[in-house]
């Protein structure tokens, strides 16, 4: 056989490494979700926003060209004139660019919430992927830290409202200017130091994961750990150590006595306006959250909370969920962080040359609705398949008169299709009825057709009906499983067998 009549080569469907396909539960349970977010964030007044999954590479901020291609961290192409673009790496950078470019119709505080899909170009695994949602909600143009607090407290009313219960969360706050005035004081300013701040703030980050002596460990020398594999730490010195923890635990600073060392830090600790303002702002919110009847049990003041990007400016904030789940090592863990942000008073300023103080939170959309699954808080309301109009004449009257049966049921409100495979066989239409989990089948042949009938068929009572009765006293009290009715009374008898259907699955029959 010539080469150009050879077979042509059959294509491999494979789905890209990092990426899934989202089935209808899914898709329903995050819309479900969503719903009661969006629901929380109008009550507090923001307004939705839609920016691009594109920005121009630059417009995010965090990542720069290399000599090819600009793919650290971002999936990026050129535009036809040779400018890099970048799908979208969070949703906060997008929101800078938008106010920026349109600042003078915006009407400041701008308070806006979005919902979509962010890509990191990163190694995908386990519970780790290159695209995911994200719900934002963020203030621009308020430079009071009551700003801050409202964004906690909404969060708090975000997952009261998805049904997370008191004691099963909390909203954890701390403020950057803290943190970054400890870090001066020990001598860890400057841009050349950026890598042993990253360091420390990553060791503190992970006070909650091994406690104070793993993180005291962290900043020294470094930690090994059960299998026997060595972190390197930060490398401070014992007082500078010190000093770290008796900040993020809040307690007074006793080591170290009067050291030079301790003498140098708590002088220089004295005159940071950074340290200083820090703190000041967390009692501002710590007053303005207790006067507004959230309490500790809700959200809480602690200097552990790190927050990872480096825009952060000032207060930052965690939501964590606290009841314990079962890893994949069948260890009994706390859930942990299902979102959390901060201010980023700098992030809109690089557009416009100008202060522009912004705040705001983001969700992890597929982590929520993990934890939302486990709690049973999701998929309540099981969507009930559609009632199938069945096919027993392909005549154009025929199949004109069982679609008006197909739209009469969908002008009620009620999920109905009609058959659209091979009709001939009807044992096939039943089958792709049971397989769809179909509640309800409509049959009309010829005898039907002539009398002005429809047979309503009850597949759920009739799976039940064969499964489980098993005398004739039983079969003659039990709900009948197909009726006869008149066409005009077709929409009303199935409306009455969904009910019974319903009111069975609430009895938990």
């Amino acid at each position: 056989m010539s080469d150009n009549k050879k077979k042509p080569q059959k294509l491999k469907a494979r789905l890209p490494r990092g990426f899934v396909d989202r089935e209808a539960a899914d898709i329903r349970a995050v819309n479900e979700m969503t719903a009661k977010i969006r629901e929380v964030y109008e009550r507090y007044g923001f307004d939705p926003v839609e920016t691009p999954l594109f920005e121009y590479t630059d417009a995010l901020g965090k990542f720069l060209p290399d000599s090819d291609r600009p793919n650290e961290g971002v999936f990026s192409l050129q535009d036809d004139d040779e400018q890099w673009m970048s799908l979208r790496y969070d949703l906060t950078a997008p929101l800078a660019r938008h106010v920026a470019e349109n600042f003078q119709d915006i009407q400041l505080p701008y308070r806006t919430y979005r919902a979509g899909y962010v890509f990191r170009n990163e190694k995908p695994g386990p519970g780790r992927f290159r695209q995911f949602m994200q719900f934002d909600a963020d203030t621009v143009g308020a430079p009071g830290v009551q700003a801050d607090a409202e964004m906690c407290m909404m969060m708090a009313d975000t997952l009261e409202a998805l049904g997370i219960k008191r004691g099963d969360y909390v909203i954890r706050v701390n403020n950057r200017k803290v943190l970054d005035g400890v870090l001066e004081a020990i001598g860890l300013g400057g841009d050349d130091k950026a890598g042993q701040r990253l360091t420390v703030l990553r060791a503190i980050d992970k006070l909650d994961k091994f406690g104070p002596e793993g993180v005291r460990l962290l900043l020294g020398a470094g930690r090994k750990d059960e299998s026997g594999d060595f972190t390197k730490g930060a490398g401070l010195d014992p007082i500078s150590i010190e000093y770290l923890i008796a900040v993020i635990l809040r307690q007074p600073f006793l080591e170290g006595g009067k050291s030079e060392r301790a003498a140098e830090i708590s002088a220089a600790l004295n005159e940071s306006q950074a340290y200083n303002e820090g703190f000041k702002e967390l009692d501002l919110i710590d007053s303005i959250i207790k006067s507004a009847g959230y309490g500790p049990d809700r959200i809480k003041i602690d200097p552990s909370v790190v927050r990872g990007l480096e825009y952060y400016t000032g207060p930052v904030y965690e939501a964590e969920l606290t009841f314990d789940v079962t890893n994949e090592k069948g260890e009994k863990v706390v859930f942990g962080s299902v979102g959390g942000g901060g201010r980023y008073d700098g992030l809109v300023s690089r557009f416009m040359g100008q202060p522009v103080p912004a705040t705001g939170f983001s969700i992890g959309v597929s982590r929520l609705m993990t934890a939302l699954k486990n709690l049973g808080k999701l998929g309540a309301d099981e969507v009930v398949a559609p009632v199938l109009v069945t096919v027993m004449d392909g005549d154009a009257e025929a199949m004109g008169r069982y679609q008006r049966f197909t739209q009469a049921l969908r002008n009620e409100g009620i999920r109905a299709e009609m058959y659209q495979g091979n009709w001939k066989k009807f044992g096939n239409q039943l089958k792709y009825a049971d397989r769809r989990n179909c509640p309800i089948a409509i049959i009309q042949g010829g005898d039907e057709r002539a009398n002005g009938e429809v047979q309503i068929k009850d597949l759920i009572e009739g799976k039940r009906l064969s499964g489980e009765i098993t005398d004739n006293t039983e079969w003659r009290e039990a709900r009948v499983a197909q009726v006869l009715v008149p066409e005009a009374e077709l929409v009303a008898k199935v409306k009455e067998i969904l009910a019974a259907q319903a009111e069975d699955r609430a009895r938990g029959k």
